[in-house]
């Protein structure tokens, strides 16, 4: 900053007044930008942390970027905390709770201003100094937790196959060990399935457990080539599509013999099209409520559960 002063002519003040959006006389900005440019000068962002004790570092928690959502929302979330004037550092955890709480201290000793997680650890906690937003898992009741609406969401499921005509439904879902919002999904589409009258039933795999019991499940459902379920619902997209595939092996036709709805809204990244009819999770909402609530500087209480609404979109595994 000093070499800039000297370049322009200016006092060391007024470099300073420029460089931190402050008004001074337009010559004199004028003056300090050519300097500026002249020499090459960025601002030293963590020396200046150190001085107002903000790094406008984000840290972001992620369980892995090889679940199409988790990739879309961290896209999301970075590019929110970019427009705000925030970096982010991006922590891979790999489903694993211990990982997340190193990552956690990482990120303190980072010095970052927050952290934003969606995290496996039904404990994880900052340090007092370090606000956090998680999404669709509580941690406890001063940190907000924002999510879509996946109660909703199951019964919209189960309404829209009811509406195109399926009578025998299935619900399909990989549930974690960790309660979460997720976990609403199933309690919606069976709520919407008691109300509407419709048989049902259901098969839960656990995270780590292989899929090898959801093929046989079907397997023994399907008789003569005619399956006992016309309509299926399962708790990601990535479920779904995988089913689909091994229901097509099977020669069951999809839509026509089974009609499949996923949830999250996942599109494929070539065409822009839903991998399946879908629930759809607003996930450019969710990005940005959770950097807005991270950031807030108001002091204002605000409520640890934010519920987002969601939408059924078709794509291909139902018959509209």
């Amino acid at each position: 900053m000093k070499d800039v002063a000297r370049e322009a002519g200016v006092a060391l003040g007024t470099v300073s007044r420029v460089i931190n959006g402050i008004p001074v006389g337009e010559s004199y900005r004028l003056r300090v930008e050519e300097a500026i440019e002249k020499l090459g000068y960025r601002v030293n962002s963590y020396a200046r942390g150190l001085k107002t004790n903000r790094t406008n570092c984000v840290a972001l928690l992620m369980p892995s970027l090889s679940h199409p959502f988790f990739a879309t929302l961290t896209d999301k979330l970075t590019a929110c905390l970019m427009k705000q004037g925030y970096r982010s550092i991006l922590m891979i955890t790999n489903y694993d709770p211990e990982a997340e709480k190193k990552c956690l201290v990482l990120g303190h000793e980072n010095k970052v201003d927050g952290v934003i997680a969606l995290t496996y650890s039904p404990d994880l906690q900052p340090d007092d100094a370090t606000p956090m937003v998680t999404i669709d898992r509580h941690c406890g009741d001063s940190i907000p937790c924002v999510s879509s609406d996946n109660y909703r969401g199951g019964e919209i499921a189960a309404e829209k196959l009811a509406e195109l005509g399926c009578r025998r439904l299935l619900f399909m879902a990989v549930a974690s060990d960790i309660p979460g919002e997720v976990d609403k999904r199933g309690g919606g589409f069976e709520a919407a399935c008691r109300r509407l009258h419709i048989a049902y039933e259901q098969i839960i795999l656990h995270d780590r457990d292989t899929e090898t019991p959801f093929y046989d499940f079907l397997l023994r459902h399907i008789r003569d080539g005619v399956p006992d379920f016309d309509g299926i619902f399962c708790n990601t997209d990535r479920l779904a599509c995988r089913m689909r595939d091994f229901l097509l092996g099977q020669g069951i036709r999809i839509p026509e013999d089974i009609q499949l709805i996923g949830y999250d809204g996942i599109t494929d990244y070539a065409t822009g099209r839903y991998t399946c009819s879908t629930i759809v999770q607003p996930i450019a909402q969710i990005a940005e409520t959770a950097v807005s609530l991270l950031l807030d500087t108001t002091g204002l209480a605000v409520p640890t559960s934010i519920c987002l609404p969601v939408r059924y979109a078709p794509g291909g595994t139902t018959r509209d």
